[in-house]
């Protein structure tokens, strides 16, 4: 019975050795050759025929040339990932001997290969209509891409030029943004597992890896993912009563317990956010890992990833305006050292001060200098007091140079690096003061005074009216409670001069102020993807609510608006609003009236309602 129930290990076939086929399919005699083909692409073809004919294949690649390149797309396509260990080894044996005899066949050989880095689609057809297209997550999975990933370093070993052939496969495979989750975390996960061994093509992975990821970004302004989540809490907490009030018995209770403590609460209610946060929970765990040898920091291994992830971000973040979380990658491998965030830190600064760099690259930099010095909590108040007097040295010597002569009035066209600098050491103050008087007040407060804000403050090139004003009324607060600079004053005669814009409206006359000259935006506001945010938020600096006192003091005559656009945590509702302020109309006027380069991250205009 064994002997009748198991496989011959010969299988029935036509036509003699492949040899033979081949060399009759030269001469004209195509008729084995087609039923050589109808056998390979059976789909019910067995392992033990499989392996007799890779076999047979391996010791006549010398036949398999251009001309036979259909045949070898049938062997390329055969179902060799999901057979048993035998017709995989046999596969890949197959797979080095053709490479290596015909690299004419390495491309088809790659995309193959690239082809099994996402789970397959399972298809469900009823009445020819598609009623399931979902991924296949069964459990061999992983060992199918560590398969693939052992296909790939076969073939790379037999053609050393594999990594140039191999870099726009990668691209030209990479899913579209809207594939479902688990397809885009298999294939951006087996990309970063690609670096491991091919390291000539880190730098060009990680760059289209991020380069996807600001796509993403973009496409999900943090109020678009602020209000999905608003939404799905509020449909949750209602279908919650709904249940309540229908089902009250233990098991439903129970049931619903279970529910609250599922998985499912990380999720994010925005489909694109889900995406980002999954992708960007992978970057984060591939930087550590780089990073951290058994457990302990890899100093060799940071600095290169380091460098890698400094030229990523000069090509791809830098010139991208008001992304939100991806430029995020930089301050988590900048926690690892505090030498990499000085790095850091001094590469922006020499973008900054470079009269060659183009005027918006330089203010971005100013922006993440400003940001980084308020939101790391990893870096102490030593580096800050030697950034802010690198920054501040430099804004008295771009006085000294612009504030007499033709150029010494208010413009951020021929300003602007000089304003972005302004707003980050006025950011950092408002984060950091506490911080830099801590200790002994008498010599903290004898540094402050050393910056000589007072000069900034009150020179031609006016930095009070272009910076935002929600930092401008922090800051005034801040200096005039220690006495730095009283700069009210100037607040008052800047709000006088404000030009404003009338435009009609659905719901009347508008008079529009724009209160973001500079078009400036912190790029290391908070992070509020769920589960990529625990790996930030123990190095993160949250705002801390001012006190009564500090909100005492803050008195202005005007306030120019805060909005759910302005997302930094520290611009929410806490100024106060004096008689004869101006508040913000509607948010339905906000559409058709804000500036088509204003976005996430840049505080909104303010719009006062026309008498």
């Amino acid at each position: 019975d064994e002997f009748i129930s198991s496989p011959p290990r010969k299988t029935v076939r036509f036509g003699g050795t492949l040899t033979e086929i081949l060399l009759k399919y030269e001469k004209g005699d195509t008729t084995d050759f087609e039923l050589l083909k109808h056998q390979l692409s059976d789909p019910d073809i067995k392992d033990a025929q499989i392996i007799n004919w890779l076999h047979e294949f391996r010791t006549s690649v010398a036949y398999l040339t251009k001309e036979l390149e259909q045949l070898v797309n049938i062997l390329l396509k055969l179902p060799w990932l999901r057979r048993s260990r035998e017709v995989v080894e046999e596969y890949l044996g197959f797979l080095g001997n053709l490479v290596s005899a015909q690299t004419v066949h390495l491309r088809p050989c790659l995309r193959m290969i690239v082809s099994q880095f996402v789970p397959p689609r399972i298809t469900i057809r009823e009445d020819d209509v598609d009623i399931s297209d979902s991924d296949d997550d069964d459990e061999n999975l992983s060992e199918n891409f560590s398969t693939c990933h052992r296909a790939l370093q076969t073939v790379a070993r037999y053609v050393p030029s594999t990594p140039q052939f191999l870099m726009p496969i990668l691209v030209e495979y990479f899913p579209f943004i809207n594939k479902s989750e688990r397809t885009l975390e298999c294939y951006v996960h087996n990309l970063l597992r690609v670096t491991v061994y091919l390291p000539t093509l880190r730098l060009q992975i990680l760059e289209l890896i991020v380069e996807k990821l600001l796509k993403l970004d973009v496409s999900t302004p943090q109020q678009d993912i602020e209000d999905a989540e608003e939404t799905a809490n509020n449909s949750g907490s209602e279908e919650k009563s709904t249940e309540e009030g229908l089902f009250d018995m233990e098991e439903d209770e129970e049931r619903k317990g279970n529910k609250v403590v599922s998985p499912s609460s990380e999720r994010m209610a925005h489909p694109l956010a889900e995406r980002l946060d999954i992708l960007m929970t992978i970057l984060f765990s591939y930087i550590k890992d780089v990073c951290h040898v058994d457990g302990k920091l890899n100093i060799s291994n940071t600095k290169d990833l380091y460098r890698d992830l400094v030229s990523v971000f000069d090509k791809l973040i830098l010139p991208t305006h008001a992304s939100c979380h991806v430029q995020y990658f930089m301050f988590y491998i900048c926690s690892f050292k505090l030498g990499l965030a000085e790095a850091f830190l001094d590469h922006l600064w020499k973008k900054l001060q470079d009269p060659n760099n183009p005027s918006v690259i330089r203010q971005t930099a100013g922006s993440y200098i400003g940001s980084f010095l308020a939101r790391a909590k990893f870096i102490p108040v030593v580096t800050v007091k030697a950034c802010l007097d690198l920054l501040v040295n430099w804004m008295h010597k771009y006085i000294d140079n612009q504030d007499t002569g033709a150029n010494a009035y208010c413009d951020v066209a021929l300003h602007g690096p000089f304003y972005s600098t302004c707003q980050a050491v006025f950011y950092t103050l408002i984060f950091r003061h506490k911080q830099l008087l801590d200790g002994n007040l008498r010599k903290g407060l004898s540094y402050l005074q050393s910056l000589n804000f007072e000069r900034i403050v009150m020179c031609q090139l006016n930095p009070l009216k272009i910076c935002i004003p929600s930092v401008v009324n922090l800051f005034a607060a801040i200096t005039r409670k220690y006495q730095l600079v009283f700069c009210y004053t100037i607040i008052e005669r800047n709000n006088r001069q404000f030009i404003p814009v009338v435009r009609s409206g659905t719901g009347g006359d508008l008079v529009q102020t724009c209160t973001n000259p500079l078009d400036s935006f912190f790029p290391f506001d908070p992070y509020i993807l769920k589960r990529s945010k625990k790996t930030i938020d123990p190095l993160y600096q949250f705002w801390e609510e001012l006190s009564a006192e500090d909100l005492e003091n803050l008195k202005k005559p005007i306030k120019k608006g805060t909005s759910e656009d302005e997302d930094d945590d520290f611009l929410k509702g806490e100024t106060p609003q004096n008689d004869g302020v101006v508040g913000i109309a509607p948010n339905s006027y906000e559409s058709s009236t804000r500036s088509p380069v204003s976005s996430i991250g840049s505080p909104a205009d303010c719009y006062v309602p026309f008498p």
